[in-house]
């Protein structure tokens, strides 16, 4: 009986018995909108134009945080050009020393989790980034372009973009 009372208590707690505290201003949706929609185009429009790739899928979940969630920790410059870097470092690491099987992707997601979390560099797109590298099969070449020329760019525009608005003071903190 005991451990049947645990397995309930255990399954209640997935209940969700609140509703969602996301609230819906428009100006905001229309500066998220704006802001990842200038990101993403500079990007390929760079990557188009140039003999270097400056985007990657993961760059999509970093707007959603730096221009609809500009004021939360995971938002921060830090944290979008720290968490790229470390976890596609940790990715790139683990290709080039185990491959891409799928214990070695697992275990870069993991460890690149646990590094953004011991620096205080998280950033949850971020963490697709060895799944990214190791599945692309990219060199040591990749963690400058796209990774880190792109996550600058990204956080020049949440600077410029964010900081248009009299109700928005972005960044929040830089280290």
């Amino acid at each position: 009986m005991h451990k049947l009372s645990a397995c309930w208590v255990y399954l209640s707690k997935m209940s969700g018995n609140t509703r969602s505290p996301l609230q819906v201003n428009i100006k905001d949706t229309l500066t998220g909108s704006i802001g990842a929609a200038a990101a993403i185009f500079m990007l390929i429009f760079l990557t188009n134009r140039s003999a270097s790739n400056w985007f990657m899928a993961p760059f999509g979940g970093s707007c959603v945080l730096a221009f609809a969630f500009w004021n939360a920790p995971f938002s921060q410059p830090r944290n979008i050009i720290g968490g790229h870097c470390i976890s596609a470092f940790i990715g790139l690491a683990a290709f080039h020393l185990f491959g891409k099987e799928p214990w070695s992707i697992a275990a870069a997601v993991g460890l690149a989790i646990a590094a953004m979390m011991l620096t205080k560099t998280t950033h949850p797109p971020a963490g697709a980034n060895p799944i990214v590298i190791m599945l692309g099969h990219y060199s040591m070449g990749y963690l400058f372009s796209p990774v880190l020329i792109g996550s600058v760019i990204i956080v020049i525009l949440a600077l410029v973009i964010n900081n248009l608005r009299q109700n928005r003071k972005y960044p929040t903190f830089w280290f």
